[in-house]
């Protein structure tokens, strides 16, 4: 039998494989999970390619806790409540992956006016000209603003500078630059 970490404990491909903590973790080794970098790319990205992950009909059943938490998490992602329900997991390992999926639906995601997903340090353009409160000011349209900061616990808002004052911008009101 391979060692643990010569093998991707998702799909068992052994291509460019690497230790991964699980997305609510203590770092120890109970709650890492080897992937290969085809797994650990669609995770990390969150856009799953569902035939590839058929092969959690096999992880789901692993004696590897990690394995069967992961297959849990990814389940839960694909929308596949039929195979969570057959799963079987101890105690501490359901509490851990449900800790886990309540994470993911509680994070939020900034998005702006097309769509697109902001995060930290993107830079934006204004498309309309917006009034700003208090500053006696105008934020022009096409505007540029760069090294956003994501406003907390608003998915609606981002912040950033313009004219050298630190204003909240309205995200269906801005761009990805």
């Amino acid at each position: 039998m391979p060692s643990r970490s010569s093998i991707c404990e998702l799909c068992g491909s052994d291509d460019n494989v690497s230790v991964v903590e699980l997305p609510v973790s203590d770092a120890s080794e109970e709650q890492s999970i080897y992937l290969c970098a085809n797994c650990n790319t669609q995770i990390e990205s969150g856009d799953l390619d569902e035939t590839h992950f058929n092969c959690l009909n096999d992880s789901m059943w692993s004696e590897i806790p990690a394995a069967k938490i992961m297959s849990y998490i990814l389940w839960n992602r694909l929308g596949r409540q039929d195979m969570i329900e057959m799963m079987y997991l101890e105690e501490d390992e359901l509490k851990l992956a449900e800790q886990a999926v309540n994470a993911e639906a509680n994070k939020l995601v900034y998005r702006d006016a097309n769509g697109v997903e902001l995060k930290e340090g993107d830079s934006i353009v204004i498309l309309k000209d917006l009034e700003v409160k208090g500053a006696g000011f105008t934020a022009k349209r096409g505007t540029t603003v760069t090294r956003i900061g994501l406003a907390p616990g608003d998915a609606g808002h981002v912040e950033g500078r313009v004219n050298g004052t630190k204003i909240f911008i309205k995200t269906e009101f801005i761009k990805k630059a």
